[in-house]
């Protein structure tokens, strides 16, 4: 399967759902033996039950046929609850790409595949998955389901965001967490993607925003969707160039030399304190560089159910 293939050249996804199970299948053949265990509900290790232990994980079915009691090691239902959030501000369309493939993707272009790929697996894992997006407005808002109506849904909706020309939309990302958190109803599993750029930046009221979603008993992982060599090493050739921000439409000309150093100091400092502030608020923050893989997105939902559960 020739997954650029699967790129509408055009702009956005062609196949997103296809595209998405091609990038989880092709994370579980890249891992060795697992330690995870619950990870596809097509399948469940069973061991002798111990007296003492809930009943509830009985294979009634084996005990039928060996006359033996022994229990999943998992259950293929779960109760899990999972919402996914996305920013769908201006600078998330960074960079402009008219024709996307597997190994060139925007920060929403990447953001929406990495939640299609979490959705895939959460499908396989019976579990209900809602979805939040937003912009200079609360654009979309659909609450956690385990359908297959519901999912196709989303993921229609996730290729929209894409190809949705997203001009000079500026956010104030806390202001619709607070009312994201207001509609997540139930303890829920949250990934939110973003870049964390923000015209006016607030990081008090942010956090607090943040806050009030752990403080509703949601687990939160940040995902901090950057193109790092760009807009963290600043790595441009040096001649003449005009930048411009895509949320003001203000702009500068420079040598991107004259102003390398300070830039890649200032910006280091200010995602140290992002990553400082979510330790600070136990909220668990992961690097998402877009040039990278999906495998640190698919890691990290493991690891996070894990502990969920």
């Amino acid at each position: 399967m020739n997954l650029q293939a699967e790129l509408n050249k055009t702009g956005g996804f062609k196949n997103l759902e296809l595209l998405a199970k091609q990038v989880v299948e092709g994370f579980i053949a890249g891992m060795h033996k697992s330690p995870f265990h619950g990870f596809s509900a097509e399948f469940a290790e069973h061991k002798i039950y111990n007296q003492g232990e809930s009943t509830r994980h009985i294979d009634w079915k084996l005990y039928a046929k060996t006359d033996k009691l022994y229990t999943k090691r998992y259950d293929d239902e779960t109760n899990l609850r999972c919402h996914l959030i996305v920013d769908n501000s201006s600078s998330m369309h960074y960079p402009e790409i008219k024709e996307f493939n597997i190994s060139r993707l925007n920060k929403i272009g990447f953001s929406a595949l990495a939640s299609a790929s979490l959705m895939h697996i959460l499908k396989k894992q019976r579990d209900a998955v809602g979805l939040s997006i937003y912009s200079d407005a609360y654009d979309y808002y659909s609450p956690e389901k385990g359908s297959e109506r519901h999912h196709q849904m989303l993921l229609a909706e996730l290729s929209n965001m894409v190809v949705s020309k997203q001009t000079n939309k500026q956010t104030e990302t806390y202001t619709y967490l607070h009312q994201i958190a207001e509609n997540i109803n139930r303890r829920s599993l949250i990934f939110f993607f973003t870049d964390m750029f923000q015209t006016e930046t607030d990081d008090t009221k942010l956090f607090e925003a943040l806050r009030h979603l752990k403080y509703n008993k949601h687990e939160v992982v940040l995902f901090h969707v950057i193109d790092k060599e760009k807009e963290l090493k600043f790595d441009f050739d040096n001649t003449p160039k005009r930048f411009i921000d895509v949320e003001t439409n203000e702009f500068i000309n420079l040598y991107p030399d004259t102003v390398k150093q300070g830039y890649e100091s200032a910006v280091t400092e200010y995602f140290k304190s992002i990553r400082l502030k979510c330790g600070q608020y136990q909220i668990k923050y992961v690097q998402a560089d877009i040039n990278k893989s999906f495998d640190k997105i698919l890691t990290t939902y493991m690891v996070e159910r894990q502990k969920f559960i």
